[in-house]
Protein backbone atom coordinates (compact mmCIF):
# COMPACT_ATOMS: atom_id res chain seq x y z
CA UNK A 1 0.00 0.00 0.00
CA UNK A 2 1.19 3.54 -0.94
CA UNK A 3 0.12 6.67 1.14
CA UNK A 4 0.34 9.88 -0.54
CA UNK A 5 -0.31 14.00 0.67
CA UNK A 6 -1.02 16.53 -2.36
CA UNK A 7 -0.05 19.86 -1.91
CA UNK A 8 0.45 22.83 -3.99
CA UNK A 9 3.92 23.57 -2.24
CA UNK A 10 7.04 21.98 -3.86
CA UNK A 11 9.19 21.95 -0.72
CA UNK A 12 7.71 20.27 2.00
CA UNK A 13 10.63 18.10 4.37
CA UNK A 14 8.25 17.36 7.31
CA UNK A 15 4.39 16.92 7.46
CA UNK A 16 3.71 18.34 11.12
CA UNK A 17 0.33 17.19 13.11
CA UNK A 18 -2.34 19.45 12.51
CA UNK A 19 -6.05 20.62 13.68
CA UNK A 20 -8.32 20.53 10.07
CA UNK A 21 -10.44 23.40 10.04
CA UNK A 22 -13.21 20.97 8.79
CA UNK A 23 -12.24 18.53 12.16
CA UNK A 24 -11.94 20.73 14.83
CA UNK A 25 -13.07 17.97 17.32
CA UNK A 26 -10.28 16.00 16.56
CA UNK A 27 -6.88 15.99 17.96
CA UNK A 28 -3.38 17.56 15.01
CA UNK A 29 -2.84 14.93 12.47
CA UNK A 30 -1.12 14.09 9.48
CA UNK A 31 -3.95 13.44 6.61
CA UNK A 32 -2.70 11.26 3.88
CA UNK A 33 -4.60 9.29 0.77
CA UNK A 34 -4.34 5.68 -0.66
CA UNK A 35 -3.66 4.99 -3.79
CA UNK A 36 -6.76 3.99 -4.98
CA UNK A 37 -8.35 7.13 -4.21
CA UNK A 38 -5.71 9.59 -5.18
CA UNK A 39 -7.44 10.96 -8.29
CA UNK A 40 -9.35 13.03 -5.77
CA UNK A 41 -6.34 14.88 -5.10
CA UNK A 42 -5.38 15.62 -8.68
CA UNK A 43 -7.02 19.41 -8.29
CA UNK A 44 -5.61 22.19 -6.49
CA UNK A 45 -6.74 22.29 -2.79
CA UNK A 46 -9.25 24.66 -2.78
CA UNK A 47 -11.06 23.51 -5.77
CA UNK A 48 -14.89 22.57 -4.96
CA UNK A 49 -15.51 18.88 -6.32
CA UNK A 50 -17.54 16.12 -6.19
CA UNK A 51 -16.82 12.64 -6.75
CA UNK A 52 -19.02 9.84 -6.69
CA UNK A 53 -18.48 5.92 -7.70
CA UNK A 54 -21.13 3.16 -8.70
CA UNK A 55 -21.92 0.83 -6.90
CA UNK A 56 -23.92 -2.88 -6.94
CA UNK A 57 -26.05 -0.62 -4.35
CA UNK A 58 -27.27 2.05 -6.68
CA UNK A 59 -30.66 1.94 -7.95
CA UNK A 60 -31.64 1.65 -11.88
CA UNK A 61 -32.87 5.68 -12.00
CA UNK A 62 -30.47 7.01 -9.95
CA UNK A 63 -27.35 4.76 -12.31
CA UNK A 64 -29.17 6.73 -15.14
CA UNK A 65 -29.40 10.04 -13.90
CA UNK A 66 -25.56 10.17 -12.17
CA UNK A 67 -23.85 7.89 -15.15
CA UNK A 68 -26.24 8.40 -18.07
CA UNK A 69 -24.37 6.98 -21.35
CA UNK A 70 -20.21 7.24 -19.35
CA UNK A 71 -18.68 3.84 -19.62
CA UNK A 72 -16.86 5.28 -16.45
CA UNK A 73 -17.33 3.99 -12.90
CA UNK A 74 -16.34 7.17 -11.12
CA UNK A 75 -17.63 10.63 -12.25
CA UNK A 76 -15.45 14.00 -10.57
CA UNK A 77 -17.76 17.23 -10.84
CA UNK A 78 -15.99 20.69 -10.89
CA UNK A 79 -17.04 24.12 -11.68
CA UNK A 80 -16.54 25.55 -14.27
CA UNK A 81 -14.52 29.03 -12.81
CA UNK A 82 -11.97 26.88 -11.71
CA UNK A 83 -11.07 24.76 -15.14
CA UNK A 84 -8.24 27.30 -16.06
CA UNK A 85 -6.58 26.96 -12.58
CA UNK A 86 -6.87 23.13 -12.96
CA UNK A 87 -5.77 23.23 -16.04
CA UNK A 88 -3.01 24.93 -15.16
CA UNK A 89 -1.92 24.16 -11.87
CA UNK A 90 1.17 22.18 -10.46
CA UNK A 91 0.46 19.98 -7.79
CA UNK A 92 3.15 18.44 -5.58
CA UNK A 93 2.47 14.30 -4.55
CA UNK A 94 4.45 13.58 -1.85
CA UNK A 95 4.66 9.71 -0.58
CA UNK A 96 4.78 9.02 2.96
CA UNK A 97 5.89 5.82 5.05
CA UNK A 98 2.95 4.25 5.93
CA UNK A 99 4.11 2.74 9.32
CA UNK A 100 2.48 5.19 11.73
CA UNK A 101 -0.75 5.64 9.77
CA UNK A 102 -4.24 4.01 10.70
CA UNK A 103 -7.31 3.45 8.25
CA UNK A 104 -9.52 6.60 9.03
CA UNK A 105 -12.09 6.18 6.42
CA UNK A 106 -12.18 3.15 4.22
CA UNK A 107 -14.94 4.55 1.54
CA UNK A 108 -12.58 7.86 1.12
CA UNK A 109 -9.53 6.16 1.29
CA UNK A 110 -8.34 8.51 4.55
CA UNK A 111 -5.35 7.68 6.54
CA UNK A 112 -3.79 9.48 9.98
CA UNK A 113 -1.07 9.78 11.75
CA UNK A 114 -0.58 11.42 15.31
CA UNK A 115 3.01 11.98 14.83
CA UNK A 116 5.36 13.95 12.17
CA UNK A 117 6.02 12.43 9.04
CA UNK A 118 8.91 12.97 6.78
CA UNK A 119 8.11 12.36 3.28
CA UNK A 120 9.99 9.07 1.07
CA UNK A 121 9.56 10.57 -2.13
CA UNK A 122 7.92 13.75 -4.38
CA UNK A 123 6.28 14.11 -7.85
CA UNK A 124 5.09 16.66 -9.57
CA UNK A 125 1.77 16.61 -11.38
CA UNK A 126 1.08 19.02 -14.41
CA UNK A 127 -1.81 17.64 -15.73
CA UNK A 128 -4.22 16.10 -13.18
CA UNK A 129 -6.88 16.14 -15.84
CA UNK A 130 -4.87 13.99 -17.99
CA UNK A 131 -4.56 11.33 -15.70
CA UNK A 132 -8.15 11.04 -14.73
CA UNK A 133 -9.02 10.52 -18.04
CA UNK A 134 -5.53 7.49 -17.86
CA UNK A 135 -7.85 5.93 -14.88
CA UNK A 136 -10.95 6.29 -17.09
CA UNK A 137 -12.71 8.48 -14.74
CA UNK A 138 -14.88 11.00 -16.34
CA UNK A 139 -14.68 14.86 -15.42
CA UNK A 140 -17.53 16.78 -15.70
CA UNK A 141 -18.20 20.61 -15.86
CA UNK A 142 -20.98 22.56 -14.33
CA UNK A 143 -21.90 26.35 -13.24
CA UNK A 144 -23.25 24.81 -10.18
CA UNK A 145 -22.39 22.12 -8.15
CA UNK A 146 -25.69 23.02 -5.19
CA UNK A 147 -27.83 21.24 -7.25
CA UNK A 148 -25.81 17.85 -7.90
CA UNK A 149 -25.09 18.10 -3.99
CA UNK A 150 -28.48 17.95 -2.97
CA UNK A 151 -29.24 15.11 -5.94
CA UNK A 152 -26.80 13.30 -4.52
CA UNK A 153 -27.46 13.44 -0.90
CA UNK A 154 -30.91 12.50 -1.54
CA UNK A 155 -29.53 9.41 -3.96
CA UNK A 156 -28.34 5.57 -3.54
CA UNK A 157 -24.99 6.22 -4.11
CA UNK A 158 -23.35 5.25 -1.18
CA UNK A 159 -19.70 5.97 -2.44
CA UNK A 160 -19.18 9.96 -2.97
CA UNK A 161 -16.99 12.55 -1.22
CA UNK A 162 -18.13 16.32 -1.37
CA UNK A 163 -14.77 18.29 -1.16
CA UNK A 164 -14.31 21.86 -0.50
CA UNK A 165 -17.82 22.69 -0.77
CA UNK A 166 -17.02 25.89 1.65
CA UNK A 167 -15.22 27.57 -1.85
CA UNK A 168 -18.14 26.77 -4.25
CA UNK A 169 -20.61 29.91 -5.59
CA UNK A 170 -23.29 29.91 -3.45
CA UNK A 171 -26.57 29.95 -5.27
CA UNK A 172 -30.45 29.38 -4.46
CA UNK A 173 -30.76 26.46 -6.06
CA UNK A 174 -33.51 24.11 -5.65
CA UNK A 175 -33.99 20.54 -5.89
CA UNK A 176 -37.78 20.45 -7.53
CA UNK A 177 -39.94 17.78 -5.25
CA UNK A 178 -41.34 15.03 -6.83
CA UNK A 179 -45.15 16.06 -7.14
CA UNK A 180 -47.72 13.81 -6.06
CA UNK A 181 -50.84 13.09 -8.42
Amino acid sequence: MKLYHFSEEGSITTFKPRVKDTRKDMPPVVWAIDETHQFSFYFPRLCPRIVYTKSNHITETDDRKFFGTTSADIVVTVEANWLQRILNATLFRYELPTQTFSLFDEIAGYYISPVEVEPVGMEAIKNGVERLLEENIELRITTDLNRLRAELLNSSIQDFGIHQFGSAIQRNSRVPSETKS
